[in-house]
């Protein structure tokens, strides 16, 4: 199945012990590149979501992001004694330091991160949930590529049979080409000197066999053989696809380098659009 790099996924649901939402985005890399935003208390599961992403992702950068809140009626607010304490003792040392007499504020007091604690859910017992979500959200975004994958290829596949109708039309028009270089060439040798029958014939031959773009004809519709052969492997193709592309680019610029008529010059120009055209679409493969 093809797929695109480009692709987002949410999934967002409410449980008993509160709130989560999992948001994925992939967008096109050369390599696998991974980057995950998680709560503190989730840390210690970030190696699972990236070894989950690496089985079933071979290319693309994917952000992933998890928000969480515990429901607010999961437990109260409760001081923490220690620390306050503490902070307390602090303050009234630099007041004696000072000279300052102002107490401190009990609402600055609160504010300190660590004074107000409450009850959250077994961070445990809510990665398993966590994790499950996350599964579902990553097939999300899987199903995403695949969707997009297969209009790229279908996309890749209409160029390739125009390339083949451009190469067909090069191959039907080849002999008149060839016989009216040679009635130019005739013509204007004979204008400039007189030749010999002979002397003319070893010219056009030298002619023909500069202009002569059979070898890159055929290798043009072999890459796309094999072009078309990749699109239906079940695997990363991205990759393969890229190197198809560049040969051929490699042979519809000598096809251009080898023209000498109006009409193969044009149709090496709309190869070479109809070949970018495919370069575009696999770079968003996998």
């Amino acid at each position: 199945m093809n797929r695109s790099m480009t692709a987002f996924a949410r999934l967002d649901t409410q449980e008993t012990w509160g709130h989560i939402c999992w948001e994925l985005r992939s967008v096109n890399h050369r390599y696998l590149d991974i980057s995950i935003r998680l709560p503190e208390e989730f840390r210690p599961l970030e190696m699972n979501f990236r070894e989950r992403i690496q089985k079933r992702l071979k290319r693309g950068k994917i952000d992933g992001i998890l928000y969480f809140q515990t429901n607010k009626n999961n437990g109260q607010w409760q001081i923490n004694p220690n620390l306050v304490q503490q902070l307390w003792e602090k303050v009234q040392q630099i007041n004696a330091i000072t000279g300052n007499t102002i107490q401190p504020n009990p609402l600055d007091i609160l504010r300190w991160q660590g004074v107000l604690e409450t009850n959250i859910v077994d961070v445990e017992e809510v990665g398993k949930t966590v994790l499950e979500h996350f599964d579902s959200v990553l097939a999300q975004l899987i199903t995403h590529r695949e969707r997009e994958g297969t209009q790229l290829a279908t996309l890749i596949e209409q160029r390739c049979t125009a390339i083949v109708n451009i190469v067909v039309q090069i191959r039907n028009e080849l002999p008149l080409i060839l016989q009216s270089q040679r009635e130019r060439l005739q013509a204007r040798l004979t204008e400039l000197v007189e030749l010999n029958s002979e002397r003319l014939e070893q010219e056009i031959v030298i002619l023909a066999q500069k202009m002569d773009v059979a070898e890159e004809l055929e290798r043009l519709e072999t890459h796309l053989t094999e072009i078309r052969q990749t699109l239906m492997k079940d695997q990363a193709i991205g990759r393969r696809l890229d190197f198809l592309t560049q040969e051929l680019h490699r042979e519809a610029n000598t096809l251009g380098a080898k023209s000498n008529h109006i009409n193969t010059s044009r149709y090496a120009v709309d190869l070479k659009v109809l070949i970018e055209q495919i370069r575009e679409q696999t770079q968003n493969i996998e």
